[in-house]
């Protein structure tokens, strides 16, 4: 795992969605499953159960994808990244609306980029396999 930035960092990043899931459900006592308004998390960003199962979810696949294998790390990374990366840039669109459904705040929408950020870059560039070289003789 040392020798894969891939496994390092969907290890990491399971660990602490898996944390922030079930930290999650202390800040959701009360509220519906899906409700557009949720609880607070550290004080800061916006919680329903819905989105702390999200979060139980993806943390469990970025977890076992990085202590499964690089190739499940990186795909995991990749796709955990993108999906970031679109409801980051969609939450801010979804606020105040009915599609709200995770409960998303403005905190939530610049923790998902940075998030896409860190997972999407080191998905699709680290642990490259070495390319390939020809060579011609004249």
């Amino acid at each position: 795992m040392r020798s894969s930035p891939n496994r390092l960092v969907a290890t990491i990043f399971g660990a602490v969605y898996l944390l922030v899931g079930t930290l999650g459900f202390t800040a959701t006592v009360g509220i519906p499953l899906v409700a557009t308004d949720g609880g607070l998390l550290l004080g800061i960003f916006e919680v329903n159960p819905l989105h702390n199962i999200a979060h139980l979810l993806i943390g469990g696949a970025l977890l076992a994808s990085g202590l499964v294998s690089v190739r499940a790390a990186k795909a995991v990374n990749s796709v955990v990244g993108a999906a970031y990366l679109l409801l980051g840039i969609a939450g801010f669109f979804l606020v105040g609306t009915a599609l709200n459904v995770l409960a998303l705040n403005t905190p939530d929408h610049f923790l998902h980029l940075a998030s896409a950020i860190v997972l999407l870059g080191v998905g699709l560039a680290a642990d490259r396999a070495p390319a390939l070289t020809t060579s011609r003789t004249a």
